[in-house]
């Protein structure tokens, strides 16, 4: 399977007009979700260091993993 212009990433159909963010975990937080498939994360954007939001992410993630985030405005909840 050959990379073309659209890719799948997380479900999502990402095309070149899509603007895309690079953020790199800097903090594994803990599990969450009803059977902790869920993992919440800090991550900083690459493009700006200085600024750092929490994010769920669904599968295997270890500090310094980089995202690709679709959407990067929205933060997620604190674990209780």
């Amino acid at each position: 399977f050959a990379a073309t212009a659209v890719d799948f990433v997380a479900g999502f159909k990402a095309t070149m007009d899509v603007p895309v963010k690079l953020a790199k975990v800097i903090k594994v937080l803990g599990k969450t979700g009803s059977t902790g498939n869920v993992t919440q994360v800090r991550v900083e954007f690459i493009d700006d260091t200085k600024r750092s939001i929490i994010r769920n992410v669904k599968g295997p993630v270890r500090e310094g993993d980089t995202l690709t985030l679709l959407e990067w405005e929205r933060e997620a909840r604190r674990l209780r």
